[in-house]
C-alpha cells in the first residue's frame, strides 16, 4: 500500500555530499528553506552605528561646536570655558538690609479724655453715682466710628478718623443741666439769706425794744415794792443779755448762709469746668491730618495676634493708631558691619530694592552713619553693627513704611574700563595673570588690575578689547 504524503519523513541537512533520496511519485517534494545570513549582519550593525554616532556628537558638543586649537593646552580634547573681555563699568559695593521709614511723619494718638471720673456734681442719671460703667469710666471708652483708608493721600486739615462722641455728648448735656440747676439754687439761697437776715434783724430790734421797756420799768422801782424792784432788775438784765446775744449771732447767721452759698457756687464752678472739658472732648472726637501725606495704619492686639486697626476697634486714650507720612522723605534704616562701616562716607550713592517688589529699583544716597555700634542677638558679642540711614531720592506709589529692603552702597567706580570676570584672573607670587587664547593654545599674560567688585575686575594693562580669556586654569 503506498504511503500518504503526510507520513513521509522530512529530509534534513547532512554534511558532505548531498544525496537526494528517491521520493514517492504520488507526493510532492518538501525541502525547508535555508535561513539568510545577511539578516544576522544587519541586526548587530545597527547598534554599532548608533554608538559611533553618539560618540561623535558628544565629542562635538564638548568642543563647543568648534575644532579645538591644535597643539598646546587648548589642543584636542580641551573643554576650558572662555569669554571675551570688553568695556564696561565696575562698582565696588556694600550690601545692607533694613526697613523703610519716613523722616517726616506725624503720629496720631487717640484723644486723652479730660474730666473727673467720679461723676460728682453731674446731672442726669449719673449724678453722684458716676457715669456709665461705674464711676464715669464709660465716658472714657474710645471706639473708632470712621477711619480713612490706609495708603490714601490726604491734605492738612482733612478728617482722617472719628471716634464715637455719644458718651461725651451725654456727659456734656448732664453737666449743662447741673450748671443751670446750681445757678438757680444759688439764686434761691441768696433770696433765703436776705429773708433770714431780715428776720434776724427784726428779732434783734424786738430784743432791743424789750430791753428798753425793761429799763423804763426799772425807773419805777422807787414806788414799787422790794420784790418788784428785784423783778425789774432781772428783766433788764435778761433783756440786755438776749439783745447782746442776738447782735452777736447776726454775723454768724450771715456767715453760715454765705458759706452754704459759696459751697453751691464751688459746685457750680466745678460743673462748669467739667462742661467745658466735655465740650473740648466732643471736638477731640474728630481727628484731622496735621500735614500732607499718606495714611499708614497702626496695629492692635486682636484674638492673640496683631492686626491692622479698623473701624469698630476700641482704642486706649493716648494710644497711637495712625501715622501721616511724607512720601518724599522716605529713608531706609539699615545696619552695616563695623568693619565695612569704616569705608562708608556721607553722600555715597546706591541703589535700593524692595523685597515685596523685586522689580522696583530706586536711587539713594547715604544720609547718616551711627556713632556707636550695637550688638545683634544673632551674632557673637564681639561683632558689632553700625546703624546707617539711606535717603530714597525717588518716590514710588508702592513705597510705604515698614517695608523690608536692601541697598547696594557704591564705595567706588571705574567707568568705561576694560572688564574681565574675576574667575579669569589668577594670582601667583604676588602677581596677577590671565590665560589668553592664541593660535597655538592659551598664552599666560600678566595684567595690572584696577577696581574689583564681587564678580568683575577692571584691567588697566595686559589685555585688549576682544581678547578671549580662560575662566579656569587650562591643563
Amino acid at each position: 500500500m503506498a504511503s500518504s504524503p503526510s507520513s513521509a519523513p522530512a529530509p534534513g541537512p547532512v554534511r558532505g555530499p548531498q544525496v537526494t533520496l528517491p521520493q514517492p511519485v504520488t507526493g510532492p517534494k518538501m525541502v525547508p528553506p535555508k535561513p539568510p545570513e545577511k539578516r544576522r549582519i544587519a541586526l548587530w550593525g545597527i547598534p554599532l552605528a548608533v554608538v559611533l554616532l553618539g560618540g561623535g556628537l558628544a565629542l562635538y558638543l564638548n568642543s563647543g561646536g568648534k575644532a579645538p586649537a591644535k597643539g598646546g593646552p587648548g589642543g584636542p580634547g580641551s573643554s576650558v570655558p572662555m569669554i571675551a573681555v570688553g568695556l564696561g563699568d565696575v562698582h565696588r559695593t556694600v550690601r545692607v538690609n533694613g526697613t523703610v521709614a519716613a523722616r517726616n511723619f506725624a503720629a496720631l494718638l487717640a484723644p486723652r479724655i479730660q474730666g473727673s471720673r467720679s461723676g460728682m456734681n453731674r446731672g442726669g442719671d449719673s449724678n453722684f453715682g458716676g457715669g456709665p460703667g461705674g464711676g464715669g469710666g464709660g465716658d472714657f471708652v474710645l471706639v473708632l466710628l470712621h477711619l480713612a483708608k490706609p495708603g490714601i493721600h490726604v491734605k492738612a486739615g482733612d478728617v482722617v478718623a472719628e471716634f464715637d462722641p455719644t458718651n461725651q455728648l451725654l456727659r456734656l448735656d448732664d453737666f449743662k443741666d447741673t450748671v443751670v440747676q446750681l445757678e438757680n439754687t444759688i439764686k434761691k439761697m441768696m433770696a433765703n439769706l436776705a429773708a433770714t437776715k431780715e428776720a434776724h434783724d427784726q428779732t434783734v430790734r424786738t430784743a432791743k425794744a424789750d430791753w428798753d421797756k425793761a429799763v423804763l420799768d426799772l425807773k419805777t422801782a422807787p414806788i414799787r415794792s422790794q420784790i418788784d424792784q428785784e423783778k425789774f432788775k432781772l428783766a433788764v438784765e435778761e433783756a440786755q443779755a438776749k439783745y447782746k446775744q442776738l447782735v452777736a449771732e447776726t454775723a454768724l447767721v450771715d456767715e453760715s448762709q454765705r458759706a452754704q452759698i459759696r459751697s453751691s457756687e464751688l459746685n457750680r464752678d466745678q460743673s462748669r469746668i467739667e462742661m467745658q472739658r466735655a465740650e473740648v472732648n466732643v471736638q477731640r472726637m474728630t481727628i484731622k491730618s496735621p500735614m500732607d501725606g499718606i495714611v499708614v495704619m497702626g496695629t492692635i492686639p486682636r484674638n492673640g495676634e496683631f492686626g491692622q486697626i479698623r473701624e469698630g476697634d476700641q482704642i486706649g486714650a493716648g494710644q497711637p493708631f495712625m501715622s501721616i507720612v511724607d512720601p518724599s522723605s522716605m529713608v531706609l534704616n539699615a545696619a552695616v558691619n563695623q568693619v565695612d562701616a569704616e569705608r562708608l562716607r556721607l553722600g555715597m550713592k546706591g541703589s535700593i530694592r524692595l523685597d515685596a517688589y523685586p522689580e522696583v529699583e530706586l536711587p539713594g544716597s547715604l544720609l547718616g552713619i551711627g556713632a556707636m555700634s550695637k550688638t545683634s542677638t544673632f551674632r557673637a558679642s564681639y561683632v558689632g553693627e553700625i546703624p546707617v540711614r539711606i535717603k530714597i531720592e525717588k518716590s514710588d506709589p508702592r513705597l510705604i513704611p515698614d517695608l523690608t529692603g536692601s541697598a547696594e552702597i557704591v564705595l567706588g567706580s571705574e567707568m568705561n574700563a576694560l572688564v574681565a570676570p574675576r574667575a579669569a584672573v589668577f594670582e601667583e607670587d604676588g602677581g596677577s595673570f590671565v590665560f589668553v587664547q592664541g593660535p597655538q593654545g592659551f598664552i599666560r599674560k600678566p595684567v595690572e588690575l584696577g577696581l574689583a567688585s564681587f564678580t568683575a575686575v577692571a584691567i588697566h594693562s595686559g589685555l585688549q578689547k576682544g581678547d578671549v580669556v580662560a575662566l579656569q586654569r587650562p591643563m
